[in-house]
């Protein structure tokens, strides 16, 4: 009976060891399970968030793209107005140059500049120079009694002006080419008066006689001619003087 008893001892103890190990088995194979489906949670939890951390990303990157392209087009804005502006600058300071070159001409020909007429130096303004010019003109164009009436006015016009002694010969030589010998004798006394060193001086002079002869004034041609050897016995007046001299009666 004991013998018999060890043995369903050791039997029931034998059972006893396997069942345990089975359940052991069962239990390590739950862990491994359950490690499993948590490590796939992990896995997907991590892909689901990295998808959506790529989804975010790709739509923050499509923002500030999107963002870019608006401050570029802003900013393309502001050139193209800064170039128009810039473009409306440039030609308003054009227009201001181009009119301040404008006045500048202006004040220029208004200004009194040096001239030389007959060796004489002088300042003339612009119309003056203009007007005398013009007178001239006409006397070279053979209008005489035009010119007598142009250098008349321009010596009226300008009684300081440092023309008038040329102003004075060619208006008593127009007036002599009219006939209008007394008119001519007083302009050119006044011009010797005026300008006794005058470079046209001489040919005044002889003017006068040649005055005086029209006249038929023979001993005041005779004083005259005889002042002009004396006074510019150098001249080609004087010359000319000397041989009407001596033809004179």
């Amino acid at each position: 009976m004991a013998r018999l008893s060890l043995r369903r001892a050791a039997c029931a103890a034998a059972v006893l060891c396997v069942s345990m190990g089975a359940n052991a088995a069962l239990f390590e194979d739950d862990e491994a399970r359950r490690a499993i489906l948590d490590l796939r949670q992990r896995v997907e939890t991590m892909r689901v968030q990295s998808e959506g951390a790529a989804q975010r990303a790709s739509e923050q990157n499509a923002r500030s793209v999107l963002e870019l392209q608006s401050q570029i087009e802003a900013l393309r804005a502001d050139l193209a107005r800064m170039t128009g502006q810039n473009e409306q600058l440039a030609k308003t300071v054009s227009d201001l140059q181009q009119r301040q070159s404008t006045v500048d001409d202006r004040l220029k020909k208004s200004e009194p500049s040096q001239v030389a007429v007959d060796g004489r130096e002088f300042t003339a303004d612009p119309r003056e120079k203009s007007d005398f010019d013009a007178a001239l003109g006409v006397f070279r164009a053979g209008q005489f009694a035009q010119a007598q009436t142009a250098f008349a006015e321009f010596v009226k016009r300008y009684p300081q002006s440092g023309y008038n002694p040329s102003a004075l010969f060619w208006l008593g030589n127009a007036q002599y080419a009219t006939r209008n010998y007394n008119e001519a004798i007083a302009n050119f006394r006044s011009m010797l008066s005026l300008a006794p060193d005058h470079a046209k001086a001489p040919e005044a002079v002889l003017s006068i006689a040649n005055c005086q002869i029209e006249l038929k004034d023979t001993r005041a041609a005779r004083r005259t001619l005889e002042d002009l050897v004396k006074a510019y016995p150098q001249s080609e007046a004087a010359q000319a003087g000397r041989e009407r001299l001596s033809r004179l009666k």
